[in-house]
């Protein structure tokens, strides 16, 4: 199980305990909704979703909020054909083995809420901008939801390439997108320019880490917290 000590929150330089909750936090345009801002390579946010979800249970038939996922980089700057994760995780963590530490820590707590984390799986740290369009496709199809967790699971569990063009269009195919509009959407820039609004407006309200929990447009707060602190935070 994670503890209070724990990493809940992830940014461009790594994860690490959030800090406090600013008492009046930055409004953003996201509102009548909960806005998860999200980056489908975070382990936290992953972890966030499972907590999220246990939330839901235990609010006990208390109205929930629609979700909707927003997009965050966290590596914006990423080469659009990724990286290999070894290079990749040894620049940013000054070596493999304090990686593979990390990483075995995330399999600890990944275990405390049914995700297998298959970081021995994964060969390339990949650009996800395509797959935050992919996101922004299944919105208003109904199967956002759908949508990321696949991702998810294809990234962390399978050790998938969420960062390839095929790998992509086959998850949108599983999540419910159809085939042919994924592979249109990825072969063109369709949704880019609502993508780069999304972060801008992320950033604009002082948004720096994810998982980030918006509701009504206002930050509740940041990282994978309790399900019971998320429903007790929702309930409010």
């Amino acid at each position: 199980m994670a503890n209070d000590d724990d990493a809940l929150i992830c940014n461009t330089d790594g994860c690490a305990v959030p800090a406090a909750a600013n008492a009046d936090p930055a409004p953003t345009t996201f509102a009548g909704e909960l806005s998860v801002v999200s980056d489908a390579i975070c382990p936290w946010c992953y972890v966030g979703k499972r907590r999220l979800e246990q939330a839901f249970a235990l609010m006990e038939g208390a109205p929930r909020p629609r979700v909707t996922w927003r997009p965050f980089e966290l590596n914006p700057q990423m080469p659009k054909t990724g990286i290999d994760r070894r290079e990749y995780r040894m620049r940013k963590f000054g070596s493999w083995e304090r990686s593979l530490q990390l990483d075995a820590q995330l399999v600890e707590v990944g275990k405390s809420v049914g995700i297998t984390f298959r970081y021995d799986l994964m060969k390339r740290t990949p650009n996800t901008f395509d797959a935050h369009r992919l996101i922004w496709l299944a919105g208003p199809l109904g199967v956002q939801d759908a949508m990321v967790e696949t991702l998810f699971r294809a990234y962390f569990s399978e050790g998938r390439d969420i960062g390839d063009a095929n790998v992509l269009a086959e998850l949108a195919a599983i999540a419910g997108v159809d085939r042919a509009r994924a592979d249109a959407l990825l072969a063109g820039t369709e949704g880019s320019a609502e993508v780069a609004g999304e972060e801008e407006v992320a950033m604009r309200a002082g948004l720096s880490g994810v998982p980030t929990f918006v509701l009504d447009g206002r930050a509740l707060f940041s990282g994978a917290q309790s399900p019971e602190m998320i429903a007790q935070a929702l309930s409010r």
